[in-house]
């Protein structure tokens, strides 16, 4: 049940309203002036939809609302006033007022004000409530420093306007980087239409990317909204960009810099307003260099850069992720989540992870559907894992860099083993406490706390 608060000095239209809405379902309660309408807000509650009077001794109607709007944006407003003008209708809407309604009262425009201005507030609840689940569905786990300036990058970024570049490994989390960008944008409410330019044939690019008008080829037997004509106004995700031809990157840059395209076919030109998000695992530096990638569409895709560490640059994150996944696949399986014994995971912790977070959630997902048991044990894990193979890290390494890599995953490894408790690590791994302290702060080894 609705409810929704009467303002108004004449106790005789309070008494009439209440009666009629309370007929209509809803609940109700009564003001008479604007000081007692704030005070039954703080007090009884933020109703759902609030009635107010413009013409009352004290505070007017105008000044209540903006009270009411400074404390909740949220609240829907409907104005009335036996003593309207222009002005004042103008100045209410331009404080939040849902609609305005003029003395003498028309119930059927009261009730049809009430109806929509409570579907609005339903309608932005939902999409208030939807973004907030997007936004924990796309959440970037860790608290790893790199992580921690990868998000403060996010936050500070998203609301602009602004072009981005995402490199990083494959499997690292450039498309949940370019996600959050977008729903934590002014752009969240509007479309995000990701494109895969590695996956998609070199002739069939441009019409993915543009569309197509009917019959522009064999095939074509309608028209065709291309990618960008789809996400209008929101959000466009170009994945692997790198892999692009030349001639698609020169039409990329078109739009970049005019808004503007034709379909496949056509010769209707099609204006669009859309943020522009690109990625790629390769150094486009050097694709430059070698003359396939065009230095003017990188310079200006490359306006906010991002970078999205390797999992092995970001190790004191792996239980966070680990836990993560044990629990979502086990929701998914209908069961309890399994725990991860502490040298499985400080085995977890060793390892260089070349496929990144993705290898991670893979292995994750399969250790809990063959795990038997309710406990991830070392034995469970795959052999190159157990062996704490670390190939790919030491290739290239000198003696020194290789000896100071090893002992930092030695003591990553030994303080998760440990739950972090820095002195039973500095006993179990027999040295002092104020050595091992100098040597996490000479490793830059964060410690998390609970």
């Amino acid at each position: 049940m609705s409810r929704i608060l009467i303002v108004d000095d004449e106790s005789s239209i309070r008494s009439s309203l209440a009666g009629i809405l309370a007929d209509e379902g809803y609940e109700t309660r009564e003001a008479k002036d604007g000081d007692e309408a704030l005070g039954e807000v703080q007090a009884g509650g933020v109703p759902d939809l609030v009635l107010l009077d413009i013409a009352m001794p004290g505070r007017d109607g105008i000044e209540v609302l903006e009270a009411l709007k400074g404390t909740w944006p949220d609240l829907p407003v409907v104005m009335m006033s036996g003593h309207g003008t222009i002005e004042t209708a103008v100045r209410a809407t331009q404080l939040g007022a849902f609609d305005f309604i003029e003395k003498p009262l028309s119930i059927e425009k009261i009730l049809l004000a009430i109806r929509h201005a409570l579907d609005q507030s339903r309608l932005e609840e939902e999409n208030r409530r939807l973004r907030s689940e997007s936004l924990r569905a796309h959440e970037i786990l860790g608290e790893s420093p790199p992580i921690v300036k990868l998000k403060e990058q996010i936050r500070v970024a998203a609301p602009t306007n602004g072009w981005v570049l995402i490199t990083g490994e494959n499997g690292t989390g450039k498309e949940m980087v370019a996600k959050q960008i977008h729903v934590q944008s002014k752009r969240a409410d509007k479309p995000f239409v990701e494109v895969n330019c590695a996956a998609i044939p070199e002739e069939l690019i441009e019409s993915e990317l543009f569309g197509h008008e009917k019959g522009a080829f064999t095939g074509a037997l309608a028209q065709k909204r291309g990618r960008f004509e789809l996400a209008d106004e929101g959000t466009i995700f170009l994945d692997e960009i790198a892999d692009m031809s030349l001639r698609t990157q020169a039409k990329i840059l078109r739009i970049l810099q005019e808004h503007k395209f034709e379909r496949v076919g056509g010769t209707e030109t099609i204006e669009v307003d859309v943020r522009v998000i690109a990625a790629t695992n390769k150094s486009l530096e050097k694709e430059i260099q070698e003359g396939t990638f065009r230095e003017d569409l990188y310079y200006r895709l490359n306006v906010i850069p991002f970078h999205v560490p390797p999992l092995r640059e970001r190790r004191q994150d792996i239980p966070v992720l680990v836990n993560a996944f044990d629990a979502e696949f086990c929701a998914d399986a209908g069961t309890k989540p399994k725990e991860v014994a502490p040298r499985a995971m400080s085995l977890l912790q060793a390892y260089a992870w070349p496929g990144n977070v993705r290898e991670l959630r893979n292995l994750l997902e399969r250790l809990v559907l063959m795990t038997p048991g309710p406990r991830i044990k070392p034995e469970h894990l795959p052999d190159e894992i157990r062996s704490g193979e670390r190939r790919e890290e030491v290739e290239g390494l000198t003696l020194e860099e290789a000896r100071k890599s090893f002992e930092r995953d030695f003591l990553n490894a030994r303080l998760s083993e440990n739950d972090w408790n820095i002195s039973r690590t500095a006993e179990s791994i027999g040295i002092a406490r104020e050595s091992l302290s100098r040597k996490l702060r000479q490793f830059k080894i964060k410690v998390p706390r609970d």
